[in-house]
């Protein structure tokens, strides 16, 4: 048997399935990437910020420095030495309530030889020359900045690294009194801002930002995912209904063909085979019963009419007829059937139970063909069962149809017979032609109806009709 193939046209739907797959991880890279954009920007922002923060808090400290210190200790001293504890002390009283409460880590004031006159931190007064080039671009009158950053490799290039400072350098100059213009530079002012804590932060929303996108397009690829399965089933799904219409059309045309030769031999096999049994029958009335040839004209007659019947069931395969619908109750049928192998069925030990629902309803169907169809199911249904036993029928209306299951009590039928009974010409028995359940199934699917054969749980074998119920127009 040659294996069943997807047909081409699921190709197309795999093309699909890839690009949007390609596509969904290009947009994921795409935004992870304008998320890390995003957050250079945000820190480069915040950067200026602080560069802005800082050198507004030196002008505001040049003025209170200037105003509280410089003027008061100038009269008061003549001379400014910060080398002297009460000076030192006046000085650190006016830094530190100016910077009260603002984010400042440290304040180092340096003069114009590059040496720290004053620092929040004592150790580091009186060292010289650590100002560096920031250092001498505020002597020259320009405010600068620099960003400090430690920690390890992979902390720096994530972004986060363990301190990272930003250290701002300005002139500090004297002030014209009732002037916009600015003094001399008397000396540099140095502050030195922390920005771990906010550099943490813009990595902390860096990263819900990532766990957010990621989570977005997970889900996203979640959902792609089900629908490309439900749409490769839904593709593979029609692609074998159209297999298998494919091959029934072809069944059909071959069923066809052969139909219409073996309607051909069978009409050129029953002129000769009625010449035959009209010849024999004649033979035997002319021949006396005490005759040793008596018993071969009733021979012939015999086998003539089993050949007939043969005959009449390729005729009835092969150009089923359509049925002359009428009103018709399925149980009158049945009882009809059942009647009739009484004489049989008493014989070989059968015994067959019914079981009908109450105002079974009325269907328009060809009673004769349906009788025709379940004499061949019950038949079955003793052949199935040499040594006698039990068939159940039971009917029932539902949806708009009527439902008839006809079961035996025999062995049931085998995996390998099941693929082939619906094939004509197909039989497990020693005699008989194989089309008897395929006239079965002519017959019901004329009647726009479906059987299924199946075997039972308990043992032997279901056959399952379905026939719809049509409602007469008034």
């Amino acid at each position: 048997m040659r294996p069943r193939t997807s047909p081409e046209p699921a190709k197309p739907f795999r093309l699909v399935k890839y690009f949007s797959l390609s596509s969904l991880v290009l947009i994921f890279i795409g935004t992870c990437v304008l998320s890390l954009l995003n957050t250079h920007w945000i820190r480069s922002m915040q950067l200026s910020k602080s560069e802005e923060y800082a050198l507004l808090l030196i002008d505001n400290l040049n003025h209170q420095v200037f105003m509280q210190f410089i003027l008061p200790v100038g009269l008061q001293f003549g001379k400014i030495e910060l080398r002297n504890s009460e000076q030192f002390d006046l000085m650190d009283r006016v830094v530190r309530s100016t910077l009260h409460s603002f984010k400042v880590d440290m304040v180092n004031i340096y003069g114009v030889r590059d040496v720290i006159a004053y620092s929040f931190s004592r150790d580091l007064v009186g060292l010289e020359n650590l100002g560096g080039a920031t250092f001498q671009n505020a002597l020259d009158g320009q405010a600068s900045s620099k960003l400090v950053q430690t920690g390890g490799f992979w902390e720096l290039f994530l972004g986060v690294p363990k301190e990272i400072k930003i250290i701002t350098f300005a002139p500090l100059r004297a002030e014209q009194p009732l002037s916009m213009l600015s003094g001399p530079v008397l000396g540099v002012v140095e502050i030195v801002q922390d920005l771990s804590d906010d550099y943490k932060s813009i990595f902390r929303f860096q990263v819900m930002i990532l766990l957010t996108i990621s989570g977005v397009m997970l889900l996203i690829f979640l959902t792609m995912i089900f629908v490309v399965k439900r749409g490769e089933g839904f593709i593979q799904k029609r692609a074998q209904e159209q297999l298998k219409l494919k091959e029934q059309l072809s069944r059909a045309k071959h069923l066809s063909s052969l139909g219409e030769m073996v309607a051909g031999v069978s009409h050129e096999i029953r002129n000769p085979l009625g010449i035959i049994s009209s010849s024999a029958e004649l033979l035997q009335k002319k021949t006396a019963p005490n005759d040793p040839l008596y018993r071969l004209p009733a021979i012939i007659i015999e086998e003539s009419s089993r050949l007939n019947d043969i005959i009449t069931d390729f005729l009835n395969y092969a150009k089923p007829k359509a049925p002359n619908n009428y009103a018709c109750r399925i149980e009158d049928v049945i009882d009809k059937n059942i009647r009739f192998l009484a004489t049989q069925a008493n014989a070989g030990g059968y015994r067959m139970h019914t079981s009908f629902d109450r105002d079974l309803p009325v269907i328009q169907a060809d009673a004769d063909m349906l009788y025709q169809a379940f004499l061949n199911i019950f038949i079955n249904a003793m052949q199935a069962m040499p040594e006698g036993g039990d068939i159940a029928i039971r009917a029932k209306a539902a949806n708009n149809s009527l439902w008839i299951a006809v079961e035996d009590q025999g062995s049931g039928i085998s995996p390998e017979a099941m693929e082939k009974i619906w094939d004509p010409f197909f039989t497990t028995k020693d005699k008989g032609t194989g089309l008897g359940l395929g006239i079965v199934r002519n017959i019901i699917e004329a009647h726009q109806g479906q059987v299924r054969i199946e075997n039972r749980p308990e043992g032997g074998a279901r056959v399952s009709i379905r026939l719809p119920v049509k409602q007469e127009s008034l």
